[in-house]
Formats: structure tokens, sequence, C-alpha cells
């Protein structure tokens, strides 16, 4: 891949991602697979005014071992170095990127309830930490080419000519053209419209239908907002861009206001694994029912990891005409194909979707209905005959998405 691209794509990541700023600690988490670009994104920071880049590596192969060999407490324990460094976070609150790489199938065939479970109290020991820092913190997922990776995506071809068709991919659907910094500018400011449409149309609830079954309702906060693109942060208002690529307009819904049935449109990749053609159904907000062709077992095992994993947190909306969509690759990747197609979230939800957020504190947010949980995991339910009806507040319905495009 030329090295100039690149450089704009580092660029991107450290000034229109994060957005660093002068004086700012900045943590990389990253797999092995592309270490140059690494060092690229970190003297970006530095570029920017970093004071410190630090780099955490990680390594599938390595968590499989973990899996096997480590007794189960140990596994699902963190060291007391392991929550200083979180608490480092806390008091730092450095700029994170995490650039995702990892192999879809890379923790194919591990002990998934050991894994789960591990996971989950791990979670739960990092909540209170990771609470205290909500909202105020810069963050960024962006993707680098993993060798498995690219092979998955582009089946049959040479190793190294699939990574350089995953890397165009990335770079593509990611706006690094000629301007990166101006697209993206452009695009948050046609996302925003988007977002103030729906917002001035008083919405308390959205349904959905597709002809692959899926026939959906969920309930909006009175409160809350749609939201899309760039986001601030509490205290000093930094400006940056939490996913790239990213094509949704999104909110929380009401904990508890759900009922239906929702067919996945494509593959979920949790932990190395990936959930394929399953449904999940709502009664009374609650994920009651759920079934799978393929890990129908581990689908469950994301619903049960606490009281607020079966709720939803996110509903999304994006049109079937998405450039990742339009792509015509299935990426097996979350971050790029929850940006195909609309899509929901089963966890954590957004508090900062509440109008005036910041004069609420986390445990209020919770209880005005912004479901709480350890865990935040987007499925794709966005097909190209999906409608989508909003439900105002004086009981005017509008359609929102027909044929799966918008129709506001």
């Amino acid at each position: 891949m030329n090295k100039k691209r690149l450089q704009k794509y580092a660029n991107l990541i450290a000034r229109c991602g994060v957005n660093v700023n002068k004086g700012q600690e900045v943590l990389i988490t990253a797999a092995l697979d592309q270490p140059e670009f690494v060092k690229m994104v970190a003297d970006e920071c530095y570029k920017a005014g970093a004071k410190k880049v630090s780099v955490d590596f990680t390594y599938q192969p390595l968590m499989r071992s973990h899996v096997r060999y480590c007794k189960d407490s140990v596994l699902g324990t963190l060291d007391g170095w392991q929550l200083e460094k979180w608490e480092h976070q806390a008091r730092e609150l450095p700029c994170k990127i995490y650039l995702m790489s990892e192999d879809p199938d890379g923790l194919k065939g591990i002990n998934q309830k050991k894994y789960a479970t591990a996971m989950a109290s791990r979670s739960k020991q990092i909540k209170p930490i990771r609470d205290r820092m909500e909202n105020k913190y810069q963050w960024c997922i962006a993707a680098v080419p993993g060798k498995e990776w690219a092979r998955k995506v582009f089946p049959g071809e040479r190793t190294s000519t699939a990574v350089e068709k995953l890397w165009e991919a990335i770079l593509s659907t990611s706006r690094v053209d000629e301007d990166p910094i101006e697209a993206w500018r452009l695009h948050n400011e046609y996302l925003a419209k988007k977002c103030e449409l729906l917002n001035s149309l008083g919405l308390k609830e959205l349904k959905y239908k597709s002809s692959n079954g899926t026939d959906f309702r969920v309930g909006l906060l009175p409160n809350a907002l749609f939201l899309a693109g760039g986001e601030r942060t509490l205290g000093k208002g930094i400006y940056f861009n939490p996913n790239i690529p990213s094509e949704e307009v999104f909110i929380s819904p009401r904990r508890g206001d759900a009922d239906g049935i929702v067919y996945s449109s494509k593959p979920l990749s949790y932990g190395g694994q990936l959930i394929d053609n399953f449904f999940v159904r709502f009664e009374g907000g609650r994920a009651v029912e759920v079934g799978a062709e393929h890990n129908e077992e581990l689908l469950r095992e994301i619903i049960s990891m606490d009281e607020g994993a079966a709720y939803l947190g996110e509903c999304a909306l994006v049109p079937y005409s998405s450039p990742i969509r339009q792509s015509g690759l299935l990426f097996y990747n979350t971050l790029f194909d929850e940006n195909a197609a609309c899509h929901l979230a089963l966890g954590r939800g957004f508090t900062n979707t509440l109008v005036d957020y910041d004069k609420y504190t986390e445990k209020e947010a919770h209880e005005m209905g912004i479901n709480d949980s350890i865990i935040h995991e987007d499925f794709m339910i966005g097909t190209a005959d999906m409608s989508i009806i909003g439900v105002c507040n004086d009981g005017r319905e509008v359609e929102i998405f027909k044929d799966g495009e918008w129709a506001i």
C-alpha cells in the first residue's frame, strides 16, 4: 500500500479520530499485524502534541493459550498492577486508539463458557473505573489488515494480495482521499442534519419490518436525542470521531420497552468467533429467546453476561446504500458491517444521548431508562426491503426508512 496514503490515514486517526490535544497522553491498543502503521499513528499523535504515546500489543493465539491453561479464577481476575493501569487512565484520561485486525475465527473452538465467564468477571472489575471515565475522554476505533482477516474477506487470494485488497477497502470506506480531514468535516455535517431532522419529529417509538421475518417495535425516551459522527468530551468539550468509518445515526432506547422479533442480516463477530443466521425475540424489552445456525450457545452466553445484557442499549439507522454496503464486501468485523446495515446493540446504552446528560450522574441516567451493562454488542438487522416507521408523541406516523433507505 502507498506509504503516503497510509500516512494520511494515520493523520486522520490522530487528528480527526481522537483529535489529540497538546499535552495529552495516548494509549494505542493493536495486534501484531501492522507494527509499522502503529508507529505511523504514534508519530502523528506526537506531531499533534501528545506528551506520551504508549502501545499495548495483543496476540490472539496467546489468548487461546490463556483460556486453555489458566484456571477459571485466574483467567477472570485482574491483578493489582492491571487495575492500577485502569486507575491511571481514570486520572489522566488519555486518548485511546483501538486498531482492529483480529482473525474473525481466531478463537474458534475454545471453551466458550470459560472464556465468556472470565471476560464477564474482568469487565465487572473494570466497570466502576470505566464509569468514572464515561464521556470524559477521546477514543477511536479504526482498523488495519491482519493476514487471517484478509484471507477471510478475500478467500482464494494470495495472502499478500488479500492484505492489499483489505487495505484498499479500509482506506476507501474510511474516506482516505485527497483531503480526509475535509471529507470527514462534510460527512459529519451531513449526519448532523439527519439527526436534527429526526430530533424535530418528537418520536416515541420505532417500528421495524422486513421480509426476512423481522417484526419489531422499540420505545424511545422523551429526553433522548439521535446522535451521529463526532462527539464532544465532558469538561473540555474536545470534538472527536469515535468510529472510523461511521455511517450510522443512533439513539439509546428506553430500557424495558421493546417487543417482537429481529433476524440478523450479517454474522456477528464476537471474541474471535462468528455467530451466524440468528434471531432474537424480545418481550417487555428483554431478549427472551434466541436461535442461531452457528454458535447459538455463545449468543446465549452474551445475553447472560449480566442483568442488562439481555436489554437493548442502541438503535442505529444506516442506509442500505452506505459506502460499506456498496463495497460488496462482508468484512466479518462489527466496525465495518454495522455501518453497512441498520443494527441494534445488546447491553450498555449511551448516557450522552440524553438532553443535558452532563447534569446527571451515571446512576441517574440509568434510572431514567438508559440501559446499563458490562457489554455493548452490535448486531445487524438491516435489509434491502427494511421499513422503519416512527411514531410521534402526537400519534402521527412518519416513514423513516423505505426499502432500506432514508425516507426523510
